[in-house]
C-alpha cells in the first residue's frame, strides 16, 4: 500500500486505507508491534469512503480521520474510529468548512488539531485550520491566519509536533519539490522559516521523532526515490550524517514511519514501479533517548 496511514496505539499500530496499483481502500488493520502479527479487525459503525492522501491523529484513544480521496474524488469530511469499541462515527461538524483536500499534515496539540497544505487536485493549498476536538462528538473548524512570512502551498510534507511547535518539512506544489523546514509557534501563530546549510529536497517522505532528532527516511527529491535515512537535530537545528548497518529499505516515498519502543518501524510505500507490503524495522541505539526530555528547541524568531 502507499499513502495509507498508520497510528499506534499503545503497541498496536491502525492501518486505513491507502491504495495500490488498482483502487483505493477502507479497510482497517492492526498491526502488534511486540508480536509482529497482522490482525483485521471487526469495526461497526458509519466507515469512511475508500481515501488515500488523508490524516489519522490520535486524539485519546481515538482515531479521528480527516481528508484523503479516491481517484478524482477529493473529500472534506471527518470521521472517529474509537479503538476500544472498534466503532466508526461521523460526528457533527460545525463551523466553516475548509477545501476538500489530500496530502495534507495534521498535529494534535491541546485539544485542536492543526492541518496545513494539502493539495485540491487543482491547486496546492497553504491554507491553515483548527478541528476542535475537546468534545469528539462535537468538533468544530477554524481558519487560522499566521503572523509573518508564510510557507508556500504545498503537499506530501511532513508534520511534527516539537513542544509547541508544528515542524513542517518539504512537500511539492506539483511542479516542485521543496527542501525548506518552516516552524510553527501553536502559542503565538507565528511562522518561521529555519535557515539549514545544507537543506535536502523531499516530499512524501516519513520524519519521526526520536529522542532529540527527526529521523527522516525516503521520499522523492524531484529527480528519484530516495533510500537514505536522514537526522535532523533538533537542539542544533542542523541535519547529521549518519550510517545504518542491516540491509536497508529499497528507495520509496508514501510510506509510514513510527516509533514503538525504541523501532522505527517502515510499513509499504511506491517506488514509481512496485507498492510494496513490506514491513522494516530499525533499533535506535539507546543513546539517542536520554534527551528526549532534556533539549530546547530554540527556534529563531
Amino acid at each position: 500500500m502507499r499513502s495509507q496511514t498508520i497510528t499506534l496505539v499503545d503497541t498496536t499500530a491502525w492501518l486505513f486505507g491507502g491504495c495500490d496499483d488498482k483502487e483505493s481502500s477502507r479497510d482497517v488493520f492492526c498491526f502488534d508491534t511486540e508480536i509482529m502479527q497482522w490482525t483485521r479487525p471487526d469495526t461497526t459503525g458509519e466507515t469512511p469512503p475508500p481515501s488515500r492522501g488523508h490524516t489519522a491523529t490520535l486524539v485519546n484513544r481515538n482515531i479521528v480521520v480527516y481528508g484523503g480521496g479516491h481517484g478524482s474524488t477529493y473529500h472534506d469530511s471527518t470521521y472517529v474510529l474509537n479503538t476500544i469499541t472498534r466503532r466508526w462515527s461521523r460526528p457533527l461538524v460545525t463551523g466553516p468548512t475548509p477545501p476538500a483536500r489530500r496530502a495534507h499534515a495534521a498535529v494534535h496539540y491541546q485539544d485542536k488539531i492543526y492541518v496545513f497544505g494539502g493539495g485540491t487536485g487543482m491547486a496546492a493549498l497553504d491554507d491553515l485550520w483548527t478541528l476542535d476536538v475537546s468534545d469528539i462528538a462535537e468538533l468544530h473548524w477554524q481558519k487560522l491566519e499566521p503572523s509573518g512570512p508564510k510557507p508556500n502551498a504545498r503537499g506530501y510534507h511532513t508534520a511534527n509536533l516539537i513542544g509547541n511547535m508544528m515542524i513542517v518539512i518539504g512537500g511539492s506544489d506539483g511542479k516542485s519539490s521543496f527542501s525548506d523546514i518552516w516552524c510553527l509557534n501553536l502559542d503565538t501563530l507565528r511562522w518561521t522559516k529555519l535557515l539549514i546549510d545544507k537543506p535536502y529536497r523531499r516530499l512524501a517522505h516519513s520524519a519521526t521523532q526520536v529522542g532529540s532528532y527527526l529521523f527522516i527516511f525516503g521520499g522523492h527529491d524531484g529527480d528519484r526515490y530516495a533510500q537514505n535515512l536522514l537526522l535532523f537535530n533538533l537542539a542544533t537545528l542542523a541535519f547529521e550524517e549518519r550510517g545504518t548497518l542491516g540491509k536497508a529499505p529499497m528507495a520509496r516515498g508514501y510510506h509510514v514511519t513510527l516509533l514503538a519502543d525504541s523501532r522505527l518501524f517502515l510499513f509499504g510505500g511506491f517506488d514509481g514501479a512496485t507498492h510494496f507490503e513490506e514491513v522494516h524495522f530499525l533499533n535506535a541505539p539507546p543513546a539517542y533517548f536520554p534527551q528526549v526530555t532534556h533539549f530546547d528547541l530554540k527556534v529563531p524568531e
